[in-house]
């Protein structure tokens, strides 16, 4: 089978940046005769089919966004572009692979050119525009193109940039894979639960040191809270327990304490009088001198009250 990316009649020369991907529906509206379209694709002629019913109007290699312009004009206007370029389209720095990977609702039966792969799905995601294009949400994306991946270093490295991107986090990814296809996703997992421990221990490593820096006592880590009756308020990370200050420095994609036991944790606490200063992880890694700030601040005030009743003991 002929490769969309080389005919006989033409060089390796690429196709003029500005040519236009339309579909042959698009030039018969625009008024141009079916046997015009065929003669000018013919060998040797100005334009080239670069999928059943899609025309570029140059003759030389098609562009990345060229072809990602003829996976769309291809699949119609449902079709939506996931993977690894909706995710260079999302701003992640990765290489262009080698096919465009696409979405389609459920129903769509299709034999695609070679440059294209179509997933049908029945959760067909609400489509992000950038540049005129339909691309997946981020989340969606990464998850996709990680479920395809074979080798573990690019598995890790999809999700990481992601992450690292701020384009989502690793809750959301979970709620992803646990929603979405199966196919593949045994690999995701993994990486994911790697990648939510690193997390949680880099995180704590840097409120050890900011905790190094601060001018306040030593406090105790890891350390439940408990009422005189011995019920649990509460775990946090950080224990200051002559003035009852806690301190969570837990990242909120922590798989040990889930948001909902978190704030649970919050309302507990706070109804027994403890003072409790939670910080996200991304204050802890890059703004330790805003949490020291506010952890002296909340020990003063703490201070300033009588303490809580309540017992603390260290987490098993």
């Amino acid at each position: 089978m002929t490769s969309v990316f080389s005919t006989a009649s033409t060089s390796a020369r690429p196709a003029d940046p500005q040519a236009l991907v339309l579909s042959v529906a698009q030039l018969r509206s625009l008024g141009v005769h079916p046997s015009t379209i065929t003669k000018r694709c013919r060998p040797g002629g100005p334009w080239r089919r670069i999928a059943t019913g899609v025309v570029l109007l140059g003759c030389g290699e098609p562009t990345r966004h060229q072809l990602l312009h003829a996976a769309i004009a291809y699949l119609g206007p449902e079709g939506v572009i996931t993977g690894v370029d909706a995710l260079r389209a999302h701003g992640v720095r990765l290489p262009a692979p080698r096919v465009v990977q696409t979405l389609v609702s459920a129903g769509r039966r299709l034999t695609p050119p070679a440059f294209l792969t179509v997933e049908r799905t029945a959760r067909l995601p609400a489509p992000v525009l950038i540049d005129g294009l339909p691309y997946a949400p981020p989340t969606r994306a990464v998850v996709d193109a990680a479920r395809r991946e074979t080798d573990p270093e690019r598995i890790r490295r999809l999700l990481t940039l992601t992450i690292e991107e701020g384009l989502c986090d690793l809750d959301e990814l979970r709620a992803e894979v646990d929603e979405g296809s199966q196919r593949g996703s045994a690999a995701v997992r993994m990486h994911l639960r790697t990648l939510a421990h690193t997390d949680a221990c880099d995180v704590r490593r840097s409120a050890r040191e900011l905790a190094r820096r601060c001018p306040l006592p030593p406090p105790r880590w890891d350390t439940t809270v408990l009422t005189r009756g011995r019920r649990p308020l509460g775990t946090v990370d950080a224990w200051w327990d002559d003035v009852g200050l806690a301190w969570s420095v837990t990242p909120p994609t922590s798989t040990h304490r889930p948001r909902a036991q978190q704030e649970r944790d919050r309302l507990a606490l706070a109804s027994a009088g403890v003072v409790l200063v939670r910080s996200p992880s991304s204050m802890v890694r890059h703004h330790g001198d805003l949490v020291i700030a506010e952890l002296v601040r909340a020990f003063r005030s703490a201070a300033r009250r009588p303490r809580p009743t309540v017992l603390s003991e260290a987490r098993g």
